[in-house]
């Protein structure tokens, strides 16, 4: 299998029909043969319901729920262990994140043989409240780990199987998967800049 779609979620039921269809949409144009797994960390709305219809109609997808909200880093987990395709995509499920960037991705893991390339948004439309502290955790990060990347934070990912194979996610290390994959001896990491919808 091309591709798998790890997309953690919580009450996030408005956005779901529409990121699917998106993501059909380019997997098919491209050609992928591809998997997508909603993690749904504990919703209180309507998000199983939906991922439930969509499964229904699309045996490419699949569902994984909790019982409470147990954070990002266990739905990462947990979804990252179930992953059968050769490239790995994290992305968010509000669609901050464009599935017409994962051919670019794909192609840049696959024919340029990166571990990891990790989407930079460049361009921002959050408020100063959370780009100033954002830009502290970067710089930090960057100091501390030597990993040379603008945006750790940012859900649009794509990693080589084998990373997520070999890594763990808790607490609130999804914001660190980078610097935990560099420890576990995957150095090839690149970034590549990405849409913030």
């Amino acid at each position: 299998m091309d591709i798998s779609i790890v997309i953690p979620l919580l009450n996030e039921d408005e956005s779901l029909p529409e990121l699917h269809d998106w993501i059909v949409k380019v997997m098919d144009e491209n050609k992928f043969s591809y998997e997508i797994f909603f993690v749904d960390d504990g919703s209180k709305d309507k998000s199983w319901e939906i991922i439930e219809a969509l499964a229904a109609k699309n045996a490419a997808v699949k569902g994984i729920q909790f019982r409470r909200n147990y954070g990002k880093s266990a739905a990462l987990n947990v979804g990252f262990a179930e992953t059968q395709g050769d490239v790995v995509f994290t992305m968010d499920a509000d669609l901050q994140d464009s599935p017409d960037e994962l051919p670019e991705l794909y192609k840049r893991v696959v024919e340029e043989g990166f571990d990891i390339i990790s989407g930079w948004k460049k361009k921002r439309y959050d408020p100063i409240t959370k780009t100033i502290p954002t830009k502290l955790f970067n710089a930090a990060t960057r100091y501390i780990s030597g990993i040379k990347l603008n945006d750790f934070n940012c859900g649009l990912k794509a990693y080589r199987s084998d990373v997520v194979k070999n890594i763990e996610v808790y607490g609130e290390m999804h914001r660190y998967i980078p610097v935990i994959a560099k420890w576990a001896g995957f150095t090839r990491i690149g970034e590549q800049v990405v849409q913030h919808r």
